[in-house]
């Protein structure tokens, strides 16, 4: 337990530098209610987050919006002591998983992403969906906690019964993608969310990421954008199922549909990168919901084409294996830093390459062999 500048205590898990606030609210879970004066009944629900699995799993399954944020959080814990917790719940959900609809959304910054997952989501509800929505903030590099606030960006859909919003700090992982947003996915899955809607924080090494993680996968245009963002979206271009260039209202539609010519013909020479499948360009707008059906009808007559050749189960098979394989390396990883004659052989090296004494590929040499002897079991007979 944490303990801040007054005797406050925090919860292990908690962000540096965070305050009571912070840490009543992941507690109390999303859209609860604000703290009463009770403070054995905010301590009850406390112990009821990181203990409790089948009251978790039960809330869940019944599409609790508290419990299901609770849930989150004990999956987003980089707690040991919660680590076990955590798969032990997913465990119990994955029966219940996987039947939802993958959908990876990202875009140049001002693309209009929040707009236009607002108009989609709430559009989606209207249809009879629910929609839940896993939004990738960066962290702050200060508390390690969401700086954006999506849900302060998606006022309407959050509003809604069948909506569920997360945003979910990345923690410092490459691309901005949280570590643990398989997990989220497949609990929102158990919790009855059948179009789960992933959001990146723009361009970049996290889209490679979320595109491991979806069964479909939009990347959001505008026009004027620039020759300078060329090279970045052909880049982003060869991720993409569909490709939507938003903002084509107003004085703007002839722009946007030029833009959207252009795009479909560089797609000509643009390898799709789901078999069988041509990717294709479209316009939108968020702003007035102009072609919003029209792009859910795509993903669906995408999703119905995958199944029925297979390649919609084989890519959730190799995104399983994936997963594995990814958490195999963070597993090793922390075993290699947390062993103390590696870190400080670790230490010593880095001195030695910043003088020009060693190399880095010879220094990770020796500390791979060091970590190698270290856990290796000692032979029968050896003193």
């Amino acid at each position: 337990m944490k303990r801040k500048k007054g005797g406050s205590k925090l919860p292990e898990w908690a962000p540096a530098n965070a305050d009571r606030k912070f840490a009543s609210r992941i507690i109390e879970g999303e859209r609860s209610a604000p703290a009463t004066n009770s403070a054995s009944l905010q301590g009850n629900r406390s112990r009821l987050a990181w203990t409790d699995v089948d009251k978790l799993v039960e809330g869940v399954l019944s599409s609790d919006r508290t419990l299901l944020s609770k849930a989150i959080t004990l999956i987003e814990s980089n707690s040991t002591q919660h680590f076990a917790l955590a798969q032990e719940l997913v465990k119990r959900l994955l029966p219940y998983a996987g039947k939802s609809v993958r959908i990876g959304i990202t875009g140049v910054p001002g693309s209009g992403k929040s707009t236009f997952i607002e108009t989609f989501g709430s559009w989606l509800i209207s249809q009879g969906n629910k929609v839940a929505v896993l939004a990738i903030d960066p962290s702050s590099t200060i508390s390690k906690g969401s700086i954006l606030g999506d849900k302060t960006r998606m006022e309407k859909l959050s509003r809604l019964d069948n909506s569920y919003i997360r945003p979910s700090p990345s923690s410092g992982v490459l691309g901005g993608v949280a570590r643990k947003t398989r997990e989220t996915i497949l609990t929102c899955e158990a919790a009855g969310y059948d179009v789960i809607l992933v959001e990146t924080v723009g361009v970049g090494q996290s889209e490679v990421t979320v595109r491991s993680i979806v069964d479909f996968f939009l990347l959001l245009q505008i026009t004027g954008a620039g020759d300078e963002l060329q090279g970045i979206k052909k880049g982003i271009m060869e991720l993409a199922d569909l490709i939507v260039i938003n903002k084509a209202d107003g004085d703007n539609k002839h722009k946007a549909e030029t833009a959207r010519a252009e795009i479909a013909h560089i797609l000509n020479f643009i390898a799709p990168i789901t078999s069988g499948w041509k990717t294709t360009a479209i316009t939108c707008s968020g702003v007035e919901g102009i072609n919003i059906d029209s792009i859910w009808k795509i993903i669906t007559d995408f999703t119905e084409q995958t199944k029925v050749s297979g390649i919609f189960q084989q890519r959730r098979m190799d995104q399983q294996l994936e997963w594995l394989d990814s958490m195999l390396t963070d597993a090793l990883l922390d075993l290699l830093h947390n062993d103390q004659e590696v870190q400080y052989t670790y230490r010593q090296l880095k001195q030695e390459i910043l003088s020009g004494t060693n190399t880095p590929a010879l220094a990770a040499s020796i500390l791979i062999e060091l970590f190698r002897k270290n856990i290796s079991p000692v032979k029968s007979g050896d003193g």
